[in-house]
Protein backbone atom coordinates (compact mmCIF):
# COMPACT_ATOMS: atom_id res chain seq x y z
CA UNK A 1 0.00 0.00 0.00
CA UNK A 2 1.37 3.70 -0.83
CA UNK A 3 1.47 5.94 1.75
CA UNK A 4 2.33 9.59 1.45
CA UNK A 5 5.11 11.02 3.26
CA UNK A 6 3.73 14.46 5.24
CA UNK A 7 7.71 15.29 5.61
CA UNK A 8 8.08 15.27 1.98
CA UNK A 9 4.42 16.87 1.14
CA UNK A 10 5.29 19.66 3.64
CA UNK A 11 8.21 20.37 1.43
CA UNK A 12 6.32 21.18 -1.45
CA UNK A 13 5.29 24.43 -1.94
CA UNK A 14 2.16 25.89 -0.90
CA UNK A 15 0.56 26.71 -3.90
CA UNK A 16 -1.05 24.34 -6.39
CA UNK A 17 -3.61 21.45 -5.87
CA UNK A 18 -2.32 19.76 -2.98
CA UNK A 19 -5.48 18.35 -0.93
CA UNK A 20 -5.63 18.27 3.01
CA UNK A 21 -3.68 14.80 2.90
CA UNK A 22 -0.67 16.55 1.21
CA UNK A 23 -0.92 14.87 -2.39
CA UNK A 24 -0.11 17.19 -5.07
CA UNK A 25 -2.50 16.77 -8.35
CA UNK A 26 -0.56 16.69 -11.45
CA UNK A 27 -2.23 14.65 -13.78
CA UNK A 28 -5.62 15.30 -15.60
CA UNK A 29 -8.06 12.72 -17.26
CA UNK A 30 -10.20 14.38 -20.04
CA UNK A 31 -13.21 11.93 -21.37
CA UNK A 32 -13.97 13.26 -24.16
CA UNK A 33 -16.98 11.37 -25.27
CA UNK A 34 -19.38 8.78 -23.35
CA UNK A 35 -19.20 6.72 -27.00
CA UNK A 36 -17.76 3.50 -28.01
CA UNK A 37 -17.31 1.03 -30.99
CA UNK A 38 -17.29 -1.82 -28.24
CA UNK A 39 -19.23 -2.72 -25.84
CA UNK A 40 -16.73 -4.11 -23.19
CA UNK A 41 -19.36 -6.26 -20.81
CA UNK A 42 -17.41 -4.62 -17.66
CA UNK A 43 -17.45 -1.18 -19.26
CA UNK A 44 -21.35 -0.58 -20.50
CA UNK A 45 -24.33 -2.12 -20.13
CA UNK A 46 -25.37 -4.71 -21.81
CA UNK A 47 -28.84 -3.63 -22.78
CA UNK A 48 -30.22 0.07 -22.47
CA UNK A 49 -27.15 2.35 -23.52
CA UNK A 50 -27.97 5.99 -23.25
CA UNK A 51 -25.83 8.59 -24.58
CA UNK A 52 -25.30 12.46 -23.81
CA UNK A 53 -27.04 14.51 -26.08
CA UNK A 54 -24.16 16.38 -28.23
CA UNK A 55 -24.92 19.70 -26.27
CA UNK A 56 -24.34 18.39 -23.09
CA UNK A 57 -20.60 17.27 -24.70
CA UNK A 58 -17.96 20.14 -23.71
CA UNK A 59 -17.01 21.80 -26.64
CA UNK A 60 -12.99 21.54 -27.39
CA UNK A 61 -12.82 24.62 -27.13
CA UNK A 62 -14.14 24.24 -23.48
CA UNK A 63 -11.70 21.67 -22.76
CA UNK A 64 -8.88 23.81 -23.65
CA UNK A 65 -9.73 26.72 -21.61
CA UNK A 66 -10.38 24.35 -18.51
CA UNK A 67 -7.21 22.78 -18.94
CA UNK A 68 -5.21 25.93 -19.60
CA UNK A 69 -6.48 27.19 -15.74
CA UNK A 70 -5.68 23.72 -14.49
CA UNK A 71 -2.32 23.96 -15.74
CA UNK A 72 -2.21 27.28 -13.86
CA UNK A 73 -2.87 25.34 -11.02
CA UNK A 74 0.06 22.79 -11.46
CA UNK A 75 -1.60 20.02 -13.96
CA UNK A 76 1.13 18.60 -16.22
CA UNK A 77 -0.06 15.93 -18.25
CA UNK A 78 -3.52 14.89 -19.70
CA UNK A 79 -4.90 11.88 -20.52
CA UNK A 80 -7.68 11.52 -23.36
CA UNK A 81 -10.32 9.09 -22.70
CA UNK A 82 -13.58 7.88 -23.71
CA UNK A 83 -15.54 5.88 -24.00
CA UNK A 84 -13.86 5.53 -27.25
CA UNK A 85 -11.25 8.66 -28.31
CA UNK A 86 -11.04 8.45 -31.52
CA UNK A 87 -14.45 7.97 -32.50
CA UNK A 88 -14.86 11.65 -31.81
CA UNK A 89 -14.47 13.95 -34.82
CA UNK A 90 -11.28 16.28 -34.32
CA UNK A 91 -9.56 14.85 -31.68
CA UNK A 92 -6.26 15.49 -33.32
CA UNK A 93 -7.19 19.06 -33.01
CA UNK A 94 -7.48 18.52 -29.35
CA UNK A 95 -4.34 16.90 -28.94
CA UNK A 96 -2.71 19.95 -31.05
CA UNK A 97 -4.69 22.51 -28.75
CA UNK A 98 -4.04 20.73 -25.42
CA UNK A 99 -0.23 20.62 -26.59
CA UNK A 100 0.26 24.23 -26.79
CA UNK A 101 -0.99 25.41 -23.58
CA UNK A 102 2.07 26.52 -21.06
CA UNK A 103 2.86 23.96 -18.46
CA UNK A 104 1.34 21.14 -19.97
CA UNK A 105 3.97 18.86 -20.58
CA UNK A 106 2.76 15.63 -21.86
CA UNK A 107 -0.67 14.74 -23.73
CA UNK A 108 -1.50 10.91 -23.80
CA UNK A 109 -4.41 8.71 -24.66
CA UNK A 110 -5.87 5.81 -23.45
CA UNK A 111 -8.37 3.99 -26.90
CA UNK A 112 -9.29 0.18 -27.82
CA UNK A 113 -7.16 0.90 -31.18
CA UNK A 114 -9.73 -0.48 -32.93
CA UNK A 115 -10.00 2.90 -35.01
CA UNK A 116 -6.28 4.00 -34.65
CA UNK A 117 -4.74 3.03 -37.93
CA UNK A 118 -5.57 5.84 -40.02
CA UNK A 119 -5.08 8.23 -37.35
CA UNK A 120 -1.50 6.81 -35.79
CA UNK A 121 -0.01 8.98 -37.80
CA UNK A 122 -1.50 12.30 -37.27
CA UNK A 123 -1.70 11.70 -33.66
CA UNK A 124 2.29 11.72 -33.82
CA UNK A 125 2.74 14.41 -36.16
CA UNK A 126 -0.20 16.78 -33.60
CA UNK A 127 2.41 16.05 -30.57
CA UNK A 128 1.01 12.53 -29.06
CA UNK A 129 4.36 10.83 -27.91
CA UNK A 130 2.25 8.16 -25.47
CA UNK A 131 -0.58 5.66 -26.06
CA UNK A 132 -2.22 3.24 -23.60
CA UNK A 133 -4.68 0.59 -25.53
CA UNK A 134 -6.72 -1.65 -23.75
CA UNK A 135 -7.04 -5.05 -24.78
CA UNK A 136 -7.50 -7.95 -22.63
CA UNK A 137 -6.95 -10.93 -25.09
CA UNK A 138 -5.38 -11.72 -28.08
CA UNK A 139 -7.49 -14.78 -28.79
CA UNK A 140 -10.26 -13.38 -31.20
CA UNK A 141 -13.47 -15.46 -29.89
CA UNK A 142 -12.42 -14.55 -26.49
CA UNK A 143 -12.40 -10.76 -27.33
CA UNK A 144 -15.32 -11.01 -29.44
CA UNK A 145 -17.13 -12.36 -26.10
CA UNK A 146 -15.71 -9.59 -24.06
CA UNK A 147 -16.35 -7.38 -26.16
CA UNK A 148 -19.44 -8.00 -28.23
CA UNK A 149 -17.56 -7.10 -31.15
CA UNK A 150 -15.32 -9.13 -33.78
CA UNK A 151 -12.74 -5.96 -34.02
CA UNK A 152 -9.50 -7.79 -32.62
CA UNK A 153 -8.11 -7.42 -36.24
CA UNK A 154 -8.59 -4.08 -36.17
CA UNK A 155 -6.50 -3.60 -32.96
CA UNK A 156 -3.94 -5.54 -33.40
CA UNK A 157 -3.65 -3.53 -37.19
CA UNK A 158 -3.55 -0.14 -35.44
CA UNK A 159 -1.16 -0.92 -32.69
CA UNK A 160 0.97 -2.09 -35.79
CA UNK A 161 0.37 1.54 -37.45
CA UNK A 162 1.16 2.99 -34.03
CA UNK A 163 4.33 1.42 -33.98
CA UNK A 164 5.11 2.21 -37.71
CA UNK A 165 3.78 6.17 -36.78
CA UNK A 166 7.02 6.24 -34.30
CA UNK A 167 5.84 5.55 -31.31
CA UNK A 168 7.83 4.44 -29.11
CA UNK A 169 6.07 3.64 -25.75
CA UNK A 170 2.98 2.04 -26.62
CA UNK A 171 1.23 -0.08 -23.16
CA UNK A 172 -1.46 -2.84 -23.12
CA UNK A 173 -3.65 -2.55 -20.46
CA UNK A 174 -5.50 -5.98 -19.11
CA UNK A 175 -8.03 -6.25 -16.64
CA UNK A 176 -7.25 -9.11 -14.20
CA UNK A 177 -10.92 -10.76 -13.90
CA UNK A 178 -10.94 -14.65 -12.22
CA UNK A 179 -12.23 -17.10 -14.58
CA UNK A 180 -11.18 -15.36 -17.89
CA UNK A 181 -7.64 -13.31 -17.38
CA UNK A 182 -5.84 -16.59 -16.40
CA UNK A 183 -5.63 -17.60 -19.73
CA UNK A 184 -4.78 -14.84 -21.31
CA UNK A 185 -2.11 -13.46 -19.40
CA UNK A 186 0.76 -15.87 -21.08
CA UNK A 187 -0.49 -15.14 -24.73
CA UNK A 188 -0.66 -11.21 -23.83
CA UNK A 189 2.82 -11.38 -22.58
CA UNK A 190 3.82 -13.21 -25.29
CA UNK A 191 2.36 -10.73 -28.02
CA UNK A 192 3.89 -7.67 -25.75
CA UNK A 193 7.48 -9.45 -25.69
CA UNK A 194 7.50 -9.97 -29.23
CA UNK A 195 6.25 -6.59 -30.67
CA UNK A 196 8.17 -4.52 -28.03
CA UNK A 197 5.19 -3.45 -25.91
CA UNK A 198 4.54 -2.44 -22.37
CA UNK A 199 1.84 -4.63 -20.48
CA UNK A 200 -0.02 -3.84 -17.42
CA UNK A 201 -2.61 -6.00 -15.54
CA UNK A 202 -5.36 -3.74 -13.56
CA UNK A 203 -7.46 -6.01 -10.67
CA UNK A 204 -11.05 -5.70 -11.56
CA UNK A 205 -12.54 -3.47 -9.75
CA UNK A 206 -17.16 -2.66 -9.15
CA UNK A 207 -18.65 -0.25 -11.64
CA UNK A 208 -22.40 0.43 -12.42
CA UNK A 209 -21.92 -1.85 -15.85
CA UNK A 210 -21.00 -5.02 -13.49
CA UNK A 211 -22.78 -4.52 -10.72
CA UNK A 212 -25.79 -3.31 -11.98
CA UNK A 213 -27.89 -6.47 -13.59
CA UNK A 214 -25.14 -7.14 -15.79
CA UNK A 215 -25.05 -10.92 -15.97
CA UNK A 216 -21.34 -10.75 -16.99
CA UNK A 217 -20.01 -11.41 -13.09
CA UNK A 218 -22.10 -14.58 -12.89
CA UNK A 219 -20.54 -15.64 -16.54
CA UNK A 220 -16.47 -15.20 -15.66
CA UNK A 221 -16.81 -14.10 -11.59
CA UNK A 222 -17.89 -16.51 -9.20
CA UNK A 223 -15.78 -19.22 -10.07
CA UNK A 224 -13.27 -19.72 -8.16
CA UNK A 225 -12.01 -19.11 -4.23
CA UNK A 226 -10.76 -15.87 -2.78
CA UNK A 227 -7.22 -16.75 -1.51
CA UNK A 228 -4.87 -13.95 -2.83
CA UNK A 229 -7.72 -11.26 -2.10
CA UNK A 230 -7.38 -10.04 1.20
CA UNK A 231 -9.55 -8.18 3.67
CA UNK A 232 -8.21 -5.82 5.60
CA UNK A 233 -4.84 -7.69 7.34
CA UNK A 234 -5.93 -8.19 11.11
CA UNK A 235 -2.63 -5.97 11.84
CA UNK A 236 -4.23 -3.01 10.10
CA UNK A 237 -7.58 -2.21 12.39
CA UNK A 238 -10.07 -0.81 9.54
CA UNK A 239 -9.74 3.05 11.19
CA UNK A 240 -10.10 5.82 9.03
CA UNK A 241 -7.84 8.54 9.61
CA UNK A 242 -9.02 11.31 12.44
CA UNK A 243 -11.46 14.05 10.75
CA UNK A 244 -10.05 16.91 8.49
CA UNK A 245 -11.51 20.49 8.52
CA UNK A 246 -14.71 21.01 6.97
CA UNK A 247 -14.63 19.93 3.17
CA UNK A 248 -14.73 23.06 0.70
CA UNK A 249 -12.17 25.57 -0.63
CA UNK A 250 -8.22 24.41 0.33
CA UNK A 251 -6.50 27.56 0.79
CA UNK A 252 -3.55 28.06 -0.90
CA UNK A 253 -1.25 29.01 2.33
CA UNK A 254 -2.22 25.63 3.67
CA UNK A 255 0.69 23.88 3.83
CA UNK A 256 0.10 21.12 5.85
CA UNK A 257 -0.90 17.33 4.98
CA UNK A 258 -2.02 14.71 7.00
CA UNK A 259 -0.83 11.41 6.43
CA UNK A 260 -2.85 8.50 4.80
CA UNK A 261 -3.11 5.32 6.49
CA UNK A 262 -3.01 1.82 5.27
CA UNK A 263 -6.32 2.05 2.76
CA UNK A 264 -8.52 -0.90 4.32
CA UNK A 265 -10.76 -3.12 1.49
CA UNK A 266 -14.25 -2.87 2.98
CA UNK A 267 -17.88 -3.54 2.15
CA UNK A 268 -18.08 -4.33 -1.89
CA UNK A 269 -20.70 -3.53 -4.21
CA UNK A 270 -24.08 -5.84 -4.52
CA UNK A 271 -23.65 -8.25 -7.46
CA UNK A 272 -19.70 -7.58 -7.32
CA UNK A 273 -16.93 -9.64 -5.06
CA UNK A 274 -13.66 -9.67 -4.55
CA UNK A 275 -13.60 -13.08 -5.57
CA UNK A 276 -13.86 -12.02 -9.46
CA UNK A 277 -10.39 -10.36 -9.15
CA UNK A 278 -7.20 -12.25 -10.24
CA UNK A 279 -5.16 -10.67 -8.01
CA UNK A 280 -1.58 -8.94 -9.03
CA UNK A 281 0.36 -12.10 -6.91
CA UNK A 282 -1.69 -14.66 -9.13
CA UNK A 283 -0.84 -12.99 -12.10
CA UNK A 284 2.89 -12.64 -11.34
CA UNK A 285 2.67 -16.69 -10.47
CA UNK A 286 1.39 -17.42 -13.97
CA UNK A 287 4.30 -15.55 -15.72
CA UNK A 288 6.72 -16.94 -13.71
CA UNK A 289 5.64 -20.51 -14.69
CA UNK A 290 7.32 -19.69 -17.89
CA UNK A 291 10.19 -16.40 -17.47
CA UNK A 292 11.01 -17.33 -13.66
CA UNK A 293 10.24 -14.69 -10.58
CA UNK A 294 10.05 -11.17 -11.00
CA UNK A 295 11.93 -8.05 -9.35
CA UNK A 296 9.92 -5.23 -8.15
CA UNK A 297 12.01 -2.28 -10.06
CA UNK A 298 11.47 1.04 -9.38
CA UNK A 299 8.61 3.06 -10.66
CA UNK A 300 9.77 5.45 -13.75
CA UNK A 301 7.80 8.10 -12.81
CA UNK A 302 6.29 10.03 -9.43
CA UNK A 303 2.71 8.50 -8.71
CA UNK A 304 2.22 5.91 -11.00
CA UNK A 305 0.01 3.69 -10.32
CA UNK A 306 1.26 0.13 -11.64
CA UNK A 307 4.47 -1.97 -9.56
CA UNK A 308 6.99 -2.56 -12.61
CA UNK A 309 8.46 -5.84 -12.06
CA UNK A 310 11.81 -7.47 -14.07
CA UNK A 311 12.43 -10.99 -14.82
CA UNK A 312 15.54 -12.23 -15.40
CA UNK A 313 15.06 -12.25 -19.35
CA UNK A 314 14.82 -8.50 -19.16
CA UNK A 315 11.50 -8.83 -19.41
CA UNK A 316 8.68 -6.49 -17.52
CA UNK A 317 5.58 -6.14 -16.70
CA UNK A 318 3.32 -3.82 -14.04
CA UNK A 319 0.62 -4.56 -12.19
CA UNK A 320 -1.80 -2.40 -11.16
CA UNK A 321 -3.36 -3.56 -7.37
CA UNK A 322 -6.31 -1.23 -7.56
CA UNK A 323 -8.45 -3.85 -4.67
CA UNK A 324 -5.83 -5.57 -3.20
CA UNK A 325 -3.42 -2.94 -2.57
CA UNK A 326 -4.75 0.64 -3.53
CA UNK A 327 -2.72 3.52 -4.72
CA UNK A 328 -4.70 6.55 -2.89
CA UNK A 329 -2.20 7.37 -0.97
CA UNK A 330 -0.43 8.64 -3.61
CA UNK A 331 -2.86 9.46 -6.03
CA UNK A 332 -2.29 12.44 -8.36
CA UNK A 333 -5.12 12.54 -10.60
CA UNK A 334 -8.05 14.81 -11.05
CA UNK A 335 -11.12 13.64 -14.13
CA UNK A 336 -13.18 15.91 -16.14
CA UNK A 337 -16.31 13.79 -17.87
CA UNK A 338 -17.37 14.35 -21.35
CA UNK A 339 -20.39 15.89 -19.59
CA UNK A 340 -18.37 18.73 -18.39
CA UNK A 341 -18.37 16.94 -14.56
CA UNK A 342 -14.88 17.11 -12.43
CA UNK A 343 -14.41 14.31 -10.36
CA UNK A 344 -11.40 14.00 -7.90
CA UNK A 345 -11.81 10.04 -7.73
CA UNK A 346 -12.86 7.44 -10.04
CA UNK A 347 -15.32 7.05 -7.54
CA UNK A 348 -16.03 10.26 -6.10
CA UNK A 349 -19.92 10.80 -6.27
CA UNK A 350 -19.73 14.40 -5.11
CA UNK A 351 -19.24 16.19 -8.95
CA UNK A 352 -18.29 19.67 -9.59
CA UNK A 353 -20.52 21.22 -12.42
CA UNK A 354 -17.30 22.66 -14.74
CA UNK A 355 -19.61 23.36 -17.73
CA UNK A 356 -22.31 25.58 -16.16
CA UNK A 357 -19.12 27.79 -15.76
CA UNK A 358 -17.51 27.69 -18.55
CA UNK A 359 -20.99 29.00 -20.33
CA UNK A 360 -21.62 30.79 -18.04
CA UNK A 361 -18.69 32.95 -16.82
CA UNK A 362 -16.10 34.80 -18.97
CA UNK A 363 -13.87 34.82 -16.00
CA UNK A 364 -11.73 32.24 -15.18
CA UNK A 365 -11.50 33.01 -11.45
CA UNK A 366 -14.67 30.51 -10.90
CA UNK A 367 -12.82 27.73 -12.94
CA UNK A 368 -9.28 27.72 -10.29
CA UNK A 369 -12.02 27.96 -7.51
CA UNK A 370 -13.77 24.73 -8.49
CA UNK A 371 -10.84 22.57 -8.75
CA UNK A 372 -9.72 24.39 -5.66
CA UNK A 373 -12.65 22.79 -4.45
CA UNK A 374 -12.18 19.55 -5.75
CA UNK A 375 -9.37 19.00 -4.16
CA UNK A 376 -10.40 20.39 -1.24
CA UNK A 377 -12.90 17.43 -0.82
CA UNK A 378 -11.12 14.54 -1.80
CA UNK A 379 -11.20 11.85 0.59
CA UNK A 380 -8.48 9.54 1.74
CA UNK A 381 -9.41 6.47 0.26
CA UNK A 382 -11.65 4.99 -2.97
CA UNK A 383 -14.11 8.43 -2.96
CA UNK A 384 -14.49 8.09 0.83
CA UNK A 385 -13.17 8.18 4.26
CA UNK A 386 -13.59 4.25 4.16
CA UNK A 387 -12.08 2.92 1.47
CA UNK A 388 -14.87 0.24 1.09
CA UNK A 389 -15.60 -1.20 -3.01
CA UNK A 390 -18.81 0.33 -3.55
CA UNK A 391 -19.94 0.63 -7.05
CA UNK A 392 -19.59 4.49 -9.23
CA UNK A 393 -22.19 6.51 -9.77
CA UNK A 394 -21.91 5.76 -13.56
CA UNK A 395 -20.60 3.38 -15.44
CA UNK A 396 -17.46 3.89 -17.36
CA UNK A 397 -17.74 4.81 -20.45
CA UNK A 398 -19.63 7.99 -18.52
CA UNK A 399 -16.69 8.51 -17.18
CA UNK A 400 -13.36 7.93 -18.40
CA UNK A 401 -10.61 5.16 -18.38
Amino acid sequence: MTTPNPTDAGSQPASGLVDRFGRRHTDLRVSVTDRCNLRCTYCMPCSGVAFRPHEEILTYEEIARFVTVAAELGIRCVRLTGGEPLVRRGVVDLVKMLGCIPGIDEVTMTTNAVLLTPFAGPLFAAGLRRINVSLDTVDRECYRRLTQRDELPSALAGIEAARRAGFQRIKLNALAIRGFTEDQVLPLARFARSEGLELRFIEYMPTVANCGGSDYSEEVGLCGDSRGVPGTPADEPNKPPAEAREPGLAPASEGHSQPIGPVPVGSTAENWSPRQVLAGDEILRILAAEYGPATAIAADRAGAPATEYRFDDGGRVGIIRSVTAPFCGACTRLRLTADGRLRNCLFDQATLDVRGILRRDQDDAPLREILLRSVGHKQPFRGSCHGGLVATDRPMHQIGG
